[in-house]
């Protein structure tokens, strides 16, 4: 399928590795300009990225500058994937009551204000072209058990974040989209040194262990986890023309992990 993308500029944050690298890889692909901006620079979106961004993200000043470095490197903006976030990893696996206040605000900070902050510095730019918008969240946004505190109340306010705008913005001729991804062979699950080795420790089982019983512990129909590329695949659409009606939608790719309808 010819997504009549080609041509087109974006931007994706978190995109030097797991879902934010491959959704820029496959943009790529299809022609379009990325830009990717990440707090750390990866070869392999050196290998993609027409520039690739050195940036904190969980600052205003941070999202601001990357729209400013983005526009000088393409032009304009046509698209924006808000991916940044999770950083499970260095937070605390914590109840509530044992959760400070810290913790709260980074989580918030990354996982709904950079998209806040960047949304509105490239809203002019994406006006402009009339492009559009798609904000990566999560299924615990749904389904908040097992996410450090504070996690899944992100996510569901960047839902809301998503809803609002597109109800906005949609007159205008901009679309605004959710994609929510579950549980995702990214290295959050996959990096014995991130969340999924945090997890494992606490659970006192081994990390390899912990991934092989994944998919049955979270009830995932497919019986194994998403992989990044077919996220990407989703993103892609949903950029393109060929998702022209379709606005302010949440759209779950989990492998059947939620159950209700």
């Amino acid at each position: 399928m010819d997504l009549g993308i080609s041509g087109k500029t974006a931007l994706v944050t978190g995109a030097s590795r797991g879902i934010g690298l491959a959704i820029a890889r496959i943009l790529a692909a299809e022609g379009v300009r990325v830009v990717g901006a990440a707090r750390t620079v990866t070869p392999e979106l050196e290998k993609v990225a027409v520039a690739a961004v050195s940036v904190d993200l969980s600052t205003r000043d941070g999202a601001r500058s990357v729209i400013d470095q983005a526009l000088a490197a393409v032009g304009g903006i046509d698209f924006l994937v808000n991916n940044v976030g999770g950083d499970t990893g260095n937070l605390s696996l914590d109840g509530f009551l044992d959760v400070d206040d810290e913790q709260w605000q980074t989580i918030f900070d990354l996982n709904l204000f950079s998209a806040v902050w960047t949304t509105k510095a490239a809203l002019p730019s994406i006006l402009e072209r009339k492009g559009a918008i798609v904000n990566i969240s999560s299924i615990n946004a749904r389904m908040p058990t097992g996410a450090p505190v504070g996690y899944a109340e992100a996510k569901a306010a960047l839902n809301q974040f998503g809803k609002r705008l597109s109800e906005e913005l949609a007159p205008r001729g901009v679309r605004v989209n959710t994609v929510s991804p579950g549980p995702t062979a990214t290295p959050v699950w996959t990096d014995p040194d991130g969340f999924g080795g945090k997890v494992a420790a606490a659970s006192g089982v081994g990390h390899s262990d912990l991934l092989t019983a994944l998919p049955g512990q979270f009830g995932i129909a497919s019986g194994r986890l998403t992989e990044p590329e077919e996220v990407a695949d989703l993103v892609a659409f949903l950029l393109s023309g060929r998702a022209a009606n379709i606005h302010g939608a949440d759209h779950v790719i989990d492998g059947g992990t939620l159950k209700a309808v």
